[in-house]
């Protein structure tokens, strides 16, 4: 612990050999840290513990004009060091290619069922289909005809006064849309 306070010292004053001598004796500290951060989330990183200390050890490297005060403070420097990457990483596995973490929805295939489900399920559809009608009322109204009240979408076409291929295209939005801000707002209360 004495090393590691004169090796910052000496690092701070300017040593140029004095950051070589450093990494070998906190380079256990720092895997100890990585180990610790990656072992709270096994599934999401694909990051080993190893690569993460060697990054953050060239970003604090790279920090030439940082000085660490203390042994505090290098271990709250590399700690947030590998914080940074490890969100970088996970921005980069969301990123938007290809349609990122967007699932994939066959609208041709999705249904909304009628309301014979458990209460969580009608009220989720019916607080989207609150938000939907502030886009689109018209289209808010067909979910409400088909789902609530169950009529066939030539019915609710002549309702609505619309042509049916024109309800065919809205039904197949809204359902879109719905299952979309459901998937949203379940995925966010996890």
């Amino acid at each position: 612990m004495q090393d590691i306070t004169l090796l910052l010292e000496a690092i701070r004053t300017g040593d140029p050999g004095a950051g070589e001598n450093l990494l070998p004796l906190v380079y256990n500290e720092l895997r100890r840290l990585a180990t610790h951060k990656l072992a709270k989330d096994k599934n999401a990183h694909t990051i080993q513990a190893t690569m993460l200390v060697h990054d953050a050890w060239l970003r604090l490297s790279a920090d030439a004009g940082v000085a660490f005060e203390s042994r505090a403070h290098f271990f709250g420097a590399a700690a947030e060091a590998m914080r940074r990457i490890l969100v970088e990483s996970a921005e980069r596995r969301n990123a938007a290619k290809r349609g990122g973490g967007v699932e994939h929805v066959d609208i041709a295939g999705l249904e909304i069922e009628a309301p014979c489900g458990t209460d969580d399920e009608l009220l989720a559809v019916n607080e989207s289909l609150e938000r939907f009608a502030a886009v689109d009322a018209q289209k808010a109204e067909l979910v409400k005809l088909r789902y609530f009240a169950g009529i066939t979408i030539e019915e609710a076409a002549a309702l609505l006064g619309i042509a049916v291929p024109t309800a065919n295209r809205h039904w197949a939005y809204a359902r879109a849309w719905l299952h979309q801000d459901i998937s949203e707002r379940r995925s966010k209360e996890f």
